[in-house]
């Protein structure tokens, strides 16, 4: 990793050019270099550390004041019980996944002599611009070199000071091994974000991480492909058969347990025949962690009804805003589904809602029926859906990808937590005996196409 002062254009050149020496990399210089960056980060843990608290220390006299959320404040703070040691296993972890590179997917006999193929490659190169998180750069550097793509990344003002010391930790491991130094950099330059969103011949990829207003600003100032998500507005279903300790616990973990993270739950819809019998024990847990539940006319009825008391200032009323919020606090909207004779009718309902107002990552039912989970996963609209399980399950690591460059709620390439998996495409390879187009045609003289699907494996 180089840490540079550069121009756009010569950040993004080398980024290029050390995208090409990667790309050709074998997997075992590849991972060698990822225990390395790991070796590094694990022995100057005390010293990032250091240097993280100096980081929070001012962002928390800015949250103070009111010019810093407090969720970006907790996205920060590297010393929170396992954060570091998760940000070292996930090197580990996307060190031992499978190579994602030259992995043939379609092979074709075209003609006797003539196989095309499809094999997996990196995108190239990738600029990630990101606030707060400083472990999105060894979750990066992980990522980009496994991949074979180079990466370069551009933080935040409020963990300079610990990007800085990290970047130079993997610059010097990263010094020692086949992978070039500038496969990652860290820009530091003051108003670059503009030029480098301008670097549409030499940039590949652009990947924002970080508020709703920064992922618009770069999608609107941009040429070159974004990958990312706005918002994270999850939602929870709680259907007229769903079982209440099933829901309790799912409901109570997608809310409490990060509520500043992307796919924290912000809103329960709840079908008006469990309003009082297993609403009212899911709000109790909520209220037990100082969840504020902002209700619509019904709900709110009924929790005032059956609750002999409620926390003050934890029961307020809904606003139609209020579904449409990502509130990545303890704060949780809650509609009320409509009781019918015909439970479909419900589950429509319900995933109406959702995809008029969801943001298209996760969301999920908490229902006993398999039909009724079925219709629901099936109808909804996100790039994440669940049957009773907590909405903080859509995250690379937990779905084995070791770790992620991001989220991705658009529909084209990779939709989800995006791992090695996402961060590669594909090229077709042509290999012949001299064939020509030409000698392919109707009449006399003409050859015929085979098209026969062979068995397909790496290096085939």
């Amino acid at each position: 990793m180089s840490l540079t002062e550069s121009s756009a254009h010569d950040i993004a050149k080398a980024g290029s050019l050390a995208s090409r020496r990667l790309a050709v990399l074998s997997e075992i210089d590849r991972n060698e270099a990822l225990t390395a960056l790991h070796n590094a980060l694990s022995k100057n843990k005390s010293s990032i550390l250091e240097a993280n608290s100096r980081d929070v220390e001012i962002a928390t006299c800015a949250a103070e004041s009111g010019n810093l959320s407090h969720s970006v404040l907790k996205r920060l703070d590297l010393s929170r019980p396992g954060k570091y040691d998760d940000m070292l296993q996930g090197i580990l972890s996307v060190r031992d996944l499978k190579d994602p590179i030259g992995n043939v997917t379609l092979r074709t006999l075209v003609d006797d002599g003539l196989i095309l193929e499809r094999v997996s490659c990196p995108i190239g190169v990738l600029l990630i611009i990101f606030e707060a998180r400083p472990e999105v750069i060894a979750n990066i550097a992980a990522l980009a070199i496994k991949s074979g793509n180079s990466a370069i990344l551009k933080g935040g003002k409020e963990s300079t000071q610990t990007f800085v010391t990290i970047s130079k930790v993997i610059s010097e491991a990263i010094s020692n091994t086949k992978v070039p130094e500038s496969s990652v950099q860290l820009v530091v330059t003051r108003d670059v974000v503009a030029s480098l969103l301008a670097q549409d011949r030499l940039i590949d990829l652009v990947i924002p991480r970080g508020s709703n207003d920064l992922v618009r600003y770069v999608k609107d100032n941009t040429k070159i492909p974004v990958l990312g998500h706005a918002d994270g507005i999850c939602s929870a279903y709680l259907h007229s058969d769903a079982d209440a300790d099933i829901a309790i616990k799912v409901v109570v973990d997608s809310k409490t347990d990060y509520p500043a993270a992307c796919n924290s739950l912000e809103s329960l819809l709840v079908h008006q025949d469990c309003l009082e019998t297993i609403f009212p024990k899911i709000a109790e847990a909520l209220f037990m962690k100082g969840v504020c539940l902002r209700c619509d006319a019904p709900a709110k009825a009924a929790l005032s009804e059956t609750l002999p008391t409620i926390p003050d200032g934890l029961l307020l009323d809904a606003t139609d805003a209020d579904y449409d919020t990502e509130f990545l606090d303890l704060i949780l909207a809650v509609k009320t589904i409509a009781s019918t004779s015909q439970p479909s009718a419900a589950i429509e309902e319900a995933v109406d809602h959702i995809n008029s107002h969801s943001s298209g990552h996760t969301d999920i039912i908490l229902t006993a029926s398999k039909q009724a989970a079925d219709m629901f996963m099936n109808s909804i609209d996100s790039a994440g859906v669940f049957w009773n399980a907590s909405t903080r399950f859509a995250d690379g690591m937990r779905y084995g990808f070791g770790t992620e460059v991001g989220i991705s709620t658009n529909k084209i390439h990779t939709r989800g937590p995006v791992g090695l998996d996402g961060l590669t495409i594909y090229k077709y390879m042509l290999r012949g005996e001299g064939h020509t187009a030409g000698d392919y045609h109707e009449g006399a003289g003409g050859k015929r196409w085979k098209h026969e699907s062979l068995p397909v494996h790496k290096d085939s």
